[in-house]
């Protein structure tokens, strides 16, 4: 079964913890996973930032939200046992345990910013989004299903996204020269090509057999990458691939990039894959977030640092 949403893991996270004892975040996360069969693939799944799983994330989150609640209690670093407010609620018998259920204690309110209005309705005193991504944020429908920092990474994906596609509509309508010069920039920017002087002089100048400039691997020109550079709008089948190898072949050259502004077909990517050379296949979706990447014709608009607490600063064990 796929990763369930984190306030499925209130009830079995707290159960686990009713026979009394001090147990750690590692011990419940394997609980857990046997608890809803997960599979270690879904376990290993990974957030969009590659920095944590998607299921130790959801499990911290469900910690957090529990001690919020004030129904387990943190009794050192990463450990915790039940309260007897949590053995309470579990007595109670609910199916489920949500964040509906948390908001009867007052401190979750408070954590969560939430007030009730005269017909017992729940609603946020702020914004979501103010100061914390967990305060007045309201979980409701496919959101319910992401903990606070996952809503983060989708939105920032989200984004992403659409400045993806708008640098793509963009480089469509600049003359070939100025795809030219990004293509320099671009490189120069990952570390290729050495100075600026020499990439501009390689890239775009040859026109030679379909090769439109060659650019240094490294700073010290120990080898040498070939490049075509083209503002294709419909689909890049596998003929341009095999003319552009045909042409690193007349050059006796090994390493090659060619660069769409579309997307190659199935066809012409599995051949680069089978070729002896080294072809790298760069779509318009890679050349976009490359240049976000790298920071070519965007700006920052805002940082967000998401940060925890330390552990070690405070000496928590």
């Amino acid at each position: 079964m796929p990763i369930p949403p984190f306030q499925d893991l209130f009830l079995p996270f707290l159960q686990y913890t009713a026979d009394g004892k001090v147990h750690s975040t590692q011990d419940v996360a394997g609980h857990l996973a046997t608890h809803f069969k997960l599979t270690p693939e879904e376990i290993a799944e990974g957030l969009p930032s590659g920095r944590q799983t998607k299921f130790h994330n959801r499990v911290a989150w469900a910690k957090s939200f529990l001690g919020k609640a004030l129904v387990i209690e943190h009794t050192g670093r990463n450990r915790f046992q039940i309260t007897q407010r949590g053995r309470n609620l579990l007595a109670v018998g609910h199916a489920r345990i949500d964040n509906r259920t948390l908001s009867q204690y007052p401190e979750f309110q408070a954590f969560r910013g939430l007030q009730e209005d005269a017909n017992g309705v729940t609603r946020t005193q702020r914004p979501v989004g103010n100061n914390f991504p967990e305060q007045g944020l309201l979980l409701q429908g496919e959101a319910a299903a992401q903990t606070p920092e996952e809503q983060l990474e989708a939105a920032y994906q989200n984004i992403r996204g659409q400045l993806s596609e708008d640098l793509v509509a963009q480089v469509m309508k600049c003359p070939p020269e100025f795809f030219e010069q990004l293509v320099v920039d671009l490189l120069l920017a990952m570390g290729y090509g050495g100075s600026r002087k020499d990439a501009g002089q390689a890239v775009g100048k040859t026109a030679d057999g379909g090769i439109d400039g060659i650019i240094k691997e490294d700073r010290l020109g120990l080898d040498a990458v070939y490049i075509q550079a083209k503002r294709w709008e419909g689909t890049v089948g596998s003929p341009v691939v095999r003319d552009f190898v045909g042409s690193l072949v007349g050059h006796s050259a090994n390493k090659g990039v060619l660069i769409s502004t579309s997307r190659f077909s199935k066809d012409a990517l599995e051949y680069a894959k089978r070729i002896p050379q080294k072809v790298v296949l760069i779509d318009g979706t890679m050349l976009a977030g490359l240049m976000i990447d790298f920071g070519i014709g965007v700006s920052d608009v805002a940082t967000y640092a998401v940060k925890r607490l330390d552990a070690d600063y405070f000496g928590l064990e």
